[in-house]
C-alpha cells in the first residue's frame, strides 16, 4: 500500500545521535506508508518558532526532544490535557485547518514509554528464571510486554526520580499511573525543582524533594528508580552503588539515557541485585505511540524493536536489549 506523501520529524540540538528515525521509517514500511518520509533536524529553541511557523498541510507530525519540550508550548493552539499537566510536548500532531493553516496539537507519548518500560522491568523482576544468564526475554516477548500497560499491574509502592526538568515530569506521572504518589526526587540543585514541583502539584503527585546527595538512604527502601538525567551524570551514583549502597533485590531501574550502552548506572544496578530496562525500550515504546497518533495506525512494535536492535547492534531476542536482571546463585 501506498500512503500519501507526508513528512515528519524529530527536532533537537543536538540531533545527530537520534534513533527516532530509525523507529519511525521502520514503523513507515512495515505499515506500507511508502510516501512518508522521517528526518532528523537540529532546531535550537531560538529557531523553533521559525520552523514551527513554516510547517504546511504536508506534514503529520513532529517529535520534540531537549530543549523543545516546554519551549514549543506558547507556538501550539491546542495542547493535550496529559501534556498540559506534565508540562511538557514531546509530539506535535499537524491537522488540517479551515483557514488554511494547520492546527498544531501538543501531546506527551513519553508518560506512556516509561509505563511500558517500567512494566517490562516489572514483568522481569516477577519472573526469576526469565531469560538465559538471568536476562528477561525480549524480542517478540519483550514487546508483549507492554500489555501490562493496561492489564493487571503490581502496585508499585515507593519509588525515586533522578532528574528534575521535563523528562522528570513525564516519570512522575508514569509511577502516579503505577500507584505511586509520594516518590522522592533527587535533583542536583534544589533551586531548580520549582517547575517539576508545580507540575506534580497539578498532577496530584506529592514528591519529596532532595539532593543527589541522599541517593543511598532513598535508594535502599524503592520498588523503582527512573533516572531522567543526562549521559554520565549519574556516574557518581553508579559508583556508590558499587561501593556497596545496594537497592532492594528485584527493585527495578529505568535509565532514560542509552550512551554508552549500558550506561555506568545500568551495569552498577545490575551488579547490585536489580532489574534494569535500558533507555532504548523507552525511546521504542513512545515512538509507537506516536507513530498511533500521526497515522491513525498502531504502531507496529515487532518492526520497529527489529529495527532499533540492528541499530544498537544487538539482534532481537539476544539477552539483554529487554530487561536485564542480576544473576543469582
Amino acid at each position: 500500500m501506498t500512503g500519501a506523501a507526508r513528512r515528519a520529524a524529530v527536532l533537537g540540538h543536538p540531533i545527530a545521535h537520534s534513533l527516532s528515525p530509525v523507529l519511525h521509517r521502520a514503523a513507515y514500511r512495515a505499515l506500507g506508508l511508502d510516501g512518508w518520509a522521517y528526518d532528523a533536524v537540529d532546531v535550537t529553541e531560538e529557531q523553533l518558532p521559525a520552523f514551527v511557523g513554516d510547517l504546511d498541510a504536508g506534514w503529520a507530525g513532529l517529535s520534540l526532544t531537549m530543549p523543545l519540550k516546554q519551549t514549543v508550548l506558547p507556538l501550539l493552539d491546542h495542547v493535550e490535557p496529559l501534556a498540559a499537566v506534565v508540562g511538557a510536548v514531546n509530539t506535535v500532531l499537524v491537522q488540517a485547518g479551515g483557514s488554511g493553516r494547520p492546527v498544531l496539537t501538543g501531546a506527551n507519548t513519553d508518560v506512556h514509554g516509561i509505563v511500558a518500560a517500567l512494566s517490562e522491568g516489572l514483568a522481569a523482576a516477577r519472573e526469576p528464571g526469565a531469560g538465559a544468564s538471568g536476562s528477561a526475554p525480549q524480542g517478540a516477548n519483550a514487546t508483549d510486554a507492554v500489555d501490562t500497560v493496561s492489564g493487571p499491574r503490581t502496585a508499585v509502592r515507593t519509588a525515586v526520580v533522578l532528574g528534575a526538568g521535563a523528562t522528570a515530569a513525564s516519570a512522575l506521572a508514569a509511577l502516579a499511573e503505577l500507584g505511586c504518589t509520594t516518590p522522592v526526587v533527587l535533583a542536583r540543585s534544589l533551586g531548580r525543582t520549582g517547575a517539576l514541583a508545580r507540575a506534580a502539584h497539578r498532577m496530584g503527585v506529592e514528591p519529596a524533594f532532595r539532593t543527589l546527595d541522599g541517593a543511598p538512604a532513598a535508594l535502599a527502601g524503592a520498588d523503582l528508580l527512573v533516572s531522567t538525567l543526562p549521559p554520565h551524570a549519574a556516574d557518581d551514583l553508579a559508583a556508590t552503588l558499587a561501593g556497596g549502597a545496594a537497592p532492594l533485590p528485584g527493585a527495578v531501574l529505568l535509565d532514560v539515557a542509552y550512551d554508552p550502552r549500558p550506561t555506568a548506572l545500568h551495569a552498577a544496578w545490575l551488579a547490585a541485585g536489580g532489574v534494569a530496562v535500558p533507555g532504548e525500550r523507552m525511546l521504542l515504546h513512545q515512538a509507537a505511540e506516536q507513530v498511533r497518533l500521526m497515522t491513525g495506525r498502531p504502531g507496529p512494535l515487532a518492526a520497529m524493536d527489529a529495527a532499533l536492535g540492528s541499530a544498537l547492534g544487538a539482534a532481537p531476542g539476544s539477552p539483554g536489549a529487554a530487561a536485564d536482571r542480576a544473576a543469582t546463585a
